[in-house]
């Protein structure tokens, strides 16, 4: 999966990391693609899709003619197994992008709700656990992102389908309109960043769209408010919003169900079934006096993080014997057994759904001549959850032009992680370990925006 924002550096980081063979991509990225791929040797085949921009290239193939050459299924000399990987890559939450390897037949059944065992070794898979045509499942967020990927194997899994827009920016209208036309039953979203838009549309134009339907819909990766979930619900009281609290490494880790006249109270979340919470000492909490620790997640996950064995001996741990997936979200144990998210235990910023790096947004701006130091931080946002905002030391005499610190950053990273905010402060006041105080900047920006922190 590549987020189609990258840049050329960011491009060349990832494939280059992946070990990629092959490429698909749309015709408006020929020019992009043009300018990096001398420098990815161990790609052998680029398989253009034509979009009505770009013409194919001398160096790639035509997709649809590649597809259509095809005489019967095509099963690899090897085989297939459920040890064959899926590979998602995270959009950075761990750091640079890591690819989470999962088993085939883990995720399956991890995502398959219905499946309570894998698949069976033999016999006609359908006739066993199927009886009819499984559910239509639209991604209202792109499915380079495990919130839009995830959710849609789990429906092919089920004999489903997916429903894709054709738009390359979200648009709330198109959305309902695919619902009510395809007659689409689950969809996903990213929290109020994409239900706000929603919400808006339906409340311009009540009763415009038949939303009957749609069963559920499920959100992870921001904030799903309250407020915008009971608004929703009254525009198609029949349906279930599920608020999923998962990440590419650690699926699972709790959910928090509205529906039948009910709303759940944002960042409270019942455990998953295979999820603990544990403490300092890595030993597992109990609920009373609600203890605070780090979310944990057992039963099957995956294998580790692709070419990096320190992160994944530091995010999947031996517990009491059983082994969990730890990414480092910390969370409340409530005396109901229920949790309280805190966020995540490192600096990421979560912006409508996009993790963003502090430390990749530093580097960049720290190459523009008038930024002495420079901290990344993510201050609130009504919209996105999250807004990157830079916190500028300059360099003796320089002035900070906010603008061209964010046009600066947008040459080297995707436009979703150059700041939004620019901040100049006299010293960034680093430790004598050069280390900084996050939360203190993260305040201080606040403050200065008039922004709750």
């Amino acid at each position: 999966n590549t987020n189609y924002r990258y840049t050329a550096d960011e491009l060349r980081y990832l494939w280059d990391n992946a070990d990629a063979g092959a490429v698909v991509f749309h015709g408006t990225f020929v020019d992009l693609i043009d300018s990096i791929r001398d420098s990815l040797p161990k790609i052998k085949v680029w398989l253009w899709v034509d979009d009505g921009s770009n013409p194919c290239p001398d160096w790639a193939e035509d997709y649809q003619a590649v597809a259509n050459s095809g005489a019967s299924r095509v099963v690899p000399p090897w085989g297939r197994t459920g040890d064959d990987l899926n590979m998602l890559y995270t959009g950075g939450t761990t750091g640079m992008p890591k690819g989470v390897m999962w088993r085939q037949d883990d995720l399956i059944v991890v995502l398959s709700g219905a499946l309570a065992t894998p698949y069976p070794d033999e016999g006609d898979v359908a006739d066993l656990v199927f009886a009819g045509p499984g559910p239509k499942f639209c991604p209202a967020c792109p499915q380079m992102h495990g919130t839009g990927n995830f959710p849609g194997l789990s429906a092919m899994s089920l004999g489903g389908s997916i429903v894709t827009l054709t738009q390359r920016s979200f648009d709330a209208s198109e959305l309902l309109d695919a619902i009510e036309r395809e007659g689409i039953n689950l969809m996903s979203m990213v929290g109020d960043a994409f239900g706000k838009p929603i919400l808006k549309a339906l409340d311009a134009q009540p009763g415009k769209w038949n939303l009957s339907s749609l069963v559920a819909v499920t959100s992870s990766g921001v904030m799903w408010s309250e407020e915008v979930k009971q608004r929703m619900l009254e525009h198609h009281p029949n349906m279930v919003l599920n608020d999923a609290f998962s990440s590419s490494e650690a699926l699972g880790m709790g959910t928090s169900q509205s529906g039948g006249g009910s709303t759940a109270k944002t960042a409270r979340f019942q455990l998953g079934e295979h999820c603990v919470v544990i403490g300092d000492d890595n030993t597992i909490l109990q609920p009373g006096g609600r203890p605070q620790g780090r979310l944990a997640v057992g039963g099957r996950q995956p294998l580790g993080y692709y070419k990096d064995e320190a992160k994944t001996a530091s995010t999947f741990l031996v517990i009491e014997g059983k082994r969990y997936s730890c990414p480092g979200d910390f969370a409340i144990i409530e005396d109901d057994g229920s949790i309280t998210l805190l966020g995540r235990g490192s600096v990421c910023i979560n912006t409508g759904g996009e993790k963003v790096f502090p430390e990749e947004v530093e580097e960049a701006l720290k190459t523009h001549p008038s930024v002495l130091d420079a901290v990344a931080v993510g201050v609130p946002d009504e919209k996105f959850g999250e807004a990157v905002t830079a916190v500028i030391e300059p360099r003796d005499g320089a002035v900070v032009d906010g603008p061209a610190l964010i046009a600066h950053v947008k040459q080297t990273l995707a436009a979703y992680k150059a700041p939004k905010h620019v901040i100049e402060v006299d010293t960034i006041g680093r430790a004598a370990n050069g280390k900084v105080d996050y939360k203190r900047l993260k305040g201080h920006a606040s403050d200065v925006l008039g922004l709750s922190s």
